[in-house]
């Protein structure tokens, strides 16, 4: 849950992923004429997502499902297929329907993430719910260049720290 609200989560993944449900629409729509390509595509991804959190995260581990819940695609993904189906054009749902995507996964996940984003004072230190589950949490080490990385700015060989692309 703590990485849920940094950067690359709302802003590359709805980017990326726009591909697969875009894919399967064209397959739906092409071949049976039906808008709901989209929709069903997200739908057996989130079942497999949930399927995966379950049994690796939960049955393996026991580590605790409300920190390790996939993103809620559903409402993206009926967005895109009512845009096609009122347009019935792939260059309006291209540009439309893919930016409606993208627009809405911050606001949809936001009920999840908002328990999140509760201020607490831990140790003189004010910080949001997910920053002391990040904290507190025993994890893996990191390597400190994803470090640098997920604050957005990478050092180069000579010091010097540019932003990430």
């Amino acid at each position: 849950v703590d990485w849920k609200d940094r950067r690359m989560w709302p802003t590359v993944l709805p980017i990326m992923l726009v591909t697969f449900p875009a894919a399967a629409q064209y397959v739906f729509w092409e071949n049976f004429r039906l808008p709901f390509g989209a929709t069903f595509l997200c739908l057996t991804l989130l079942f497999g997502e949930w399927l995966d959190r379950y049994i690796i995260f939960w049955g393996w581990t026991f580590y605790p499902i409300n920190f390790v819940w996939p993103t809620s695609l559903v409402p993206q993904a009926l967005f895109l297929d009512i845009v096609l189906l009122l347009s019935k054009s792939f260059i309006v749902t291209a540009i439309v329907g893919s930016m409606g995507f993208s627009l809405l996964l911050y606001p949809n996940n936001w009920v999840i993430l908002a328990q999140y984003h509760q201020p607490t004072e831990q140790y003189g230190t004010l910080m949001s719910l997910a920053d002391v589950i990040g904290f507190h949490n025993v994890r893996t080490s990191m390597p400190e260049y994803i470090r640098i990385i997920e604050r957005g700015t990478m050092r180069t060989f000579g010091k010097d720290v540019v932003g990430v692309a």
